[in-house]
């Protein structure tokens, strides 16, 4: 615990990882959606996985509280969206895709497929019924890299490397009522 500790520590000086910039939660029609901004910054070792073909795997998670005031905070959503990012050596593009809809996009730069990964806009999270204007609620965004989605013997290594510690701390995230 206190490894991990430190290493989320010490991100923003290795230069590489995951960070969610900005993000909010706001009503639009009859939900409430979340428009966020997401930093990557891939080590060399990811960098060269990737190169070399293995797909890397990264969830937006997004959890919305019920604050209550005498018990824990009561979970009402929990959601995530699943992306993936792989090299295509034969077409020598990026492909980024959308583990959940299916949808995917090629770019030929690696700098474009992260921007396309980067950027959340509108995602529905929530119906605005299920929302009490007289309670209070806590929304937290987080980006996490799934290591396990690595192939077996690069697992290990992993866990163990601070290179591919690519994920983020939890974000609280205002909702707009």
């Amino acid at each position: 615990m206190l490894c991990s500790t430190l290493i989320f520590l010490l991100l923003p000086f290795l230069g590489y990882g995951a960070e969610v910039k900005q993000a909010e939660m706001r009503l639009q029609g009859v939900n409430y959606v979340l428009t966020a901004d997401i930093v990557f910054q891939l080590s060399e070792k990811s960098k060269d996985a990737l190169q070399n073909g293995v797909p890397l795997f990264w969830d937006l998670q997004i959890k919305l509280l019920q604050h209550r005031d005498f018990l824990w905070d009561k979970k009402l959503v929990y959601k995530s969206i699943r992306y993936s990012i792989q090299y295509l050596a034969l077409l020598n593009m990026y492909r980024v895709r959308n583990e959940d809809s299916g949808e995917f996009y090629n770019f030929s730069t690696l700098p474009a497929a992260l921007g396309l990964m980067s950027s959340i806009a509108g995602f529905p999270v929530i119906d605005k019924l299920k929302i009490d204007p007289e309670k209070k609620y806590v929304c937290f965004v987080k980006i996490n890299f799934d290591r396990n989605s690595l192939p077996l013997p690069l697992r290990p290594i992993a866990y163990i490397d601070a290179e591919w510690y690519l994920s983020s701390d939890w974000m609280p995230c205002p909702l707009k009522k």
